[in-house]
């Protein structure tokens, strides 16, 4: 695999054996926020110190909340960031390393099925993508997501070639909340660098009502309706919190 000049390398072995510039082999605690902050300090750090090369084990994740496949596509995450932000970067070879045998077929699949998908189904974005604020009598459809950033979100998702913005939503909202849509409208469109922790994306949001009966796809943890007076008692990935926020507001 390779990533901007970069040689990813998925290996079954003790990390003592293995001769790299830079071992990272922990974080300091376990969770999402933490696992992405670890791997984007230490490609900096990588680049700050011109090294070539640099390993990272599972940072402990097999012991937490953070399952292993999610954490292994943060750190694609942030190896194609630093990709993108650095052209001119120093390092040559990044070596994800594990021993055991389930959690590396585990690191291993998901590390190679995202890169995949990143590269060959996505492309180099930024990417166009829409969320949907779907209003029921009782309030608004969220989703649990089960990939990183995890935490509840507006159904939503990125735009297919040859599709608008309205059939997008109106797609999204299907395969993901059951739900046709009705008066569907633009609300805003939302685009700071950095709103989406994976990569840089530019949403445009939606308002719509809901019609039938909400059930979560296959992309989805579970799905809820939020009634309006809970929307900010939960944990929201991406920038979805403010979203609604300036919905409530307006």
């Amino acid at each position: 695999m390779n990533i901007q000049n970069i040689q990813l390398e998925v290996i079954q072995s003790d990390i003592d054996a293995l001769d790299v510039d830079i071992k990272i082999t922990q974080c300091e605690s376990l969770d999402q926020e933490t696992v992405r902050g670890t791997v984007a300090g230490s490609l900096r750090d990588a680049q700050e110190n011109r090294a070539r090369s640099i390993l990272f084990s599972d940072l402990g994740c097999r012991n937490s909340n953070v399952p292993l496949g999610g954490a292994a596509k943060i750190m694609v995450q942030e190896i194609m960031r630093y990709a993108r932000m650095h052209p001119k970067h120093s390092l040559e070879r990044i070596v994800f390393c594990i021993k055991e045998d389930e959690p590396f077929q585990i690191f291993d699949k998901a590390i190679r099925g995202y890169v995949k998908h990143l590269q060959e189904d996505l492309g180099p974005g930024p990417y166009v993508t829409v969320d949907i604020i779907i209003e029921l009598e009782e309030g608004i459809v969220l989703i649990e997501r089960s990939n990183p950033p995890y935490g509840w979100a507006l159904p939503g998702g990125f735009l297919d070639y040859g599709e608008s913005l309205e059939q997008a939503a109106a797609r999204e909202a299907k395969e993901e909340t059951n739900l046709d849509l009705v008066n569907l409208r633009q609300f805003h469109t939302y685009s700071k660098p950095g709103r989406d922790p994976r990569f840089q994306t530019v949403s445009t949001v939606f308002i719509a009502q809901g019609k039938g009966t909400p059930r979560f796809g296959d992309d989805a943890k579970n799905l809820k309706v939020a009634r309006y007076e809970d929307l900010f008692k939960l944990e929201y990935a991406f920038d979805h919190k403010d979203i609604i926020r300036e919905y409530r507001e307006q």
